[in-house]
């Protein structure tokens, strides 16, 4: 393991920047960056664009390892290029980010108010090819929605089964079960999610540790637990449909958790802006986000 990107990860002030979406998310990025479905005809040209998108994010002067903790990328994008520069070695070397890599391929159907993740059968793969690509760790996702100990059992279950098996690659999984934020039972939801992380702690292997990605909490500070096991690198907050503003102002109220943020992060940002509008407005954002990550309010 990369140990000064270890440090970066667990220490350093900043937010992730999730760069991640993948087939099914990609067509809504496109549009809310405002390149409409009729702009590609084959998945290949939609790939283009938002490698495109990417690289735009990337390259602009304020995409820099002095606020950007680290970045999440989908697996094309990791073998793809930025100036004739691999995706993870150009984050590290050329913006000192830190690159983790997106490895469930979706979501299963849901039950018991809960979506595990679809089986990741070529996952050992993925894993080796990430270590020869200079990737720090992973993320994968799933999803709560209900309050129903059973369905969040097993999506915990499994997440720390094969967040278990990333481990064994040398690499930090960041386990991400997302709690949906219009849900009624949101809290009573979370309750029992803290429960179920905390009592999975106890089998990381001696001398390993996780992160963690959570959606921000209804009762602030609820995670605060988990930000301070020495088996968790990292606490980070997902912004789950919540607006930037709104997600920046709960993030200061929950200590020792740093975003990493999707949608919050690139909203503002357009194709048909210049390179002067797109640099100013991504700064912005950046900076919002990194005030919310590192200034904290007493809850």
């Amino acid at each position: 393991m990369n140990k000064e990107m270890a440090a970066q990860a667990g220490k350093k002030n900043g937010f992730i920047a999730a760069l991640d979406q993948s087939g099914g998310s990609t067509p809504k990025a496109l549009k809310d960056y405002g390149i409409d479905a009729s702009a590609w005809s084959s998945d290949a040209q939609m790939f283009d664009l938002v490698h495109q998108m990417r690289t735009r994010i990337i390259t602009s002067p304020a995409f820099t390892g002095d606020k950007i903790m680290g970045a999440i990328l989908f697996e094309q994008t990791m073998d793809r290029d930025i100036d004739g520069i691999p995706t993870a070695q150009y984050l590290w070397e050329n913006r000192h980010v830190v690159p983790f890599l997106k490895v469930d391929k979706g979501l299963a159907d849901k039950k018991d108010g809960a979506k595990v993740m679809k089986p990741m059968p070529d996952l050992d793969a993925l894993l080796k090819r990430a270590v020869i690509k200079g990737i720090f760790g992973t993320k994968m996702r799933s999803v709560i929605d209900a309050a129903n100990p059973v369905g969040i059992k097993a999506v915990v279950d499994q997440q720390f089964e094969i967040g278990k098996q990333i481990l064994a690659h040398d690499l930090v999984p960041i386990i991400e079960p997302e709690v949906t934020i219009s849900i009624p039972d949101k809290a009573a939801a979370e309750d029992i999610l803290l429960a179920e992380i905390t009592k999975h702690l106890d089998g990381i292997p001696a001398g390993k540790q996780i992160m963690l990605k959570l959606t921000l909490p209804t009762k602030a500070n609820l995670y605060k637990s988990l930000t301070q096991d020495p088996r968790v690198l990292r606490v980070v907050a997902l912004s789950g449909g919540y607006s930037r503003d709104d997600a920046n102002e709960k993030l200061k109220h929950n200590d020792g958790m740093i975003a990493s943020f999707s949608r919050a992060l690139t909203q503002g940002l357009s194709a048909g802006q210049t390179d002067a509008q797109f640099n100013a407005e991504l700064a912005s954002t950046i900076d919002s986000i990194f005030d919310a990550s590192s200034r904290k309010i007493a809850a």
